[in-house]
């Protein structure tokens, strides 16, 4: 089964998607910094089981548009854009999956809008309900300003340190994190230093990720670069503001939360990442034994199993 590519009308963009199969909709959202081909151990097993799996460059990314603003970029501009993809490929509902940055589109598509969305999976990120200050004043708070996510949110700074040679970026970024990568402590950007100072260079590749893989992403990324991806770390205060009606809100669709054991995230979250009081209708966390943050692209076989059984629950 071949993975398929075209262009689809969303919100007055155009969203490139990767697909495969028929069935019911599963859609595949990415995150930073990655693209549809991060789900490439997905799109066609999923297939080959019943099921028409899409795989969207989310806005900014890759081969979909790049809006200017740092505004275009809001959870909510977000979430419009897996509505859209629904409505555009002529679905009612679908399970929504996301990893990462994709995880909490995820998420908040099952929080705004359960009436579409059949399952909710989360990957490597849980659903983290809404803080009572914004997001850059607990990190500056809890981390100090040298918080890689703070880094991020002067425009044109990361930008171009990580445009400078996407080659080594990929490299270090897609292993630095992974669970073969070293285990340090909190990500934070030394003084007059950069992000890929806490990427260290691997001297050979993990077995998961191999030297075509990353020519993948740098061709993905030659035109679009950076700047889309980083735009939505910049709009992590205004979505604190956007989405104060829902402040309480539980997320209400059948869930599945996939980590891995090693992944960065859980060194800041509570032993069960997923509250039953969030989300009731949790249908199980996995948890991956020596997987890092790339959950789907580390284990993709389990990663699938998983993905698969949750399908079959909801009927």
């Amino acid at each position: 089964m071949e993975i398929a590519h075209r262009f689809v009308r969303v919100n007055r963009m155009r969203l490139h998607i990767a697909e495969a199969g028929s069935g019911p909709l599963v859609l595949l959202i990415h995150g930073f910094p990655e693209c549809w081909y991060s789900w490439r151990h997905q799109l066609t097993a999923l297939a080959r089981e019943g099921y028409h799996v899409v795989a969207p460059d989310q806005r900014g990314y890759a081969r979909s548009d790049r809006p200017g603003r740092v505004e275009d970029y809001t959870i909510m501009h977000l979430v419009g854009d897996v509505i859209g993809l629904m409505d555009a490929l002529g679905e009612e509902n679908a399970v929504v999956a996301g990893h990462d940055w994709g995880a909490g589109v995820a998420w908040h598509t099952a929080l705004l809008r359960p009436d579409r969305v059949r399952g909710v999976i989360g990957l490597s990120m849980p659903y983290v309900p809404r803080t009572p200050a914004p997001a850059t004043l607990l990190m500056r708070v809890g981390m100090g300003k040298g918080y890689y996510m703070l880094y991020f949110q002067k425009p044109g700074v990361a930008d171009a340190e990580l445009s400078r040679d996407p080659y080594d970026t990929f490299r270090r970024v897609l292993y630095a994190p992974s669970g073969d990568g070293p285990q340090g402590g909190a990500m934070v950007v030394p003084d007059g230093g950069g992000f890929l100072d806490l990427c260290p260079d691997p001297e050979k590749l993990p077995g998961w990720l191999t030297e075509e893989d990353i020519d993948a992403y740098v061709a993905e990324f030659a035109e679009a670069g950076f700047t889309g991806g980083l735009n939505w770390y910049r709009n992590m205060d205004r979505n604190w503001a956007l989405t104060a009606p829902w402040h309480g809100v539980p997320i209400l669709p059948p869930a599945l939360y996939i980590v891995g054991d090693r992944d960065m995230s859980l060194r800041m979250l509570p032993e069960e990442p997923v509250s039953p009081e969030v989300v009731p209708n949790l249908r199980g966390t996995v948890r991956l034994p020596g997987c890092g943050h790339w959950t789907q692209q580390e284990r993709p076989d389990e990663v699938n199993a998983a993905m698969l059984e949750f399908f079959a629950s909801l009927g």
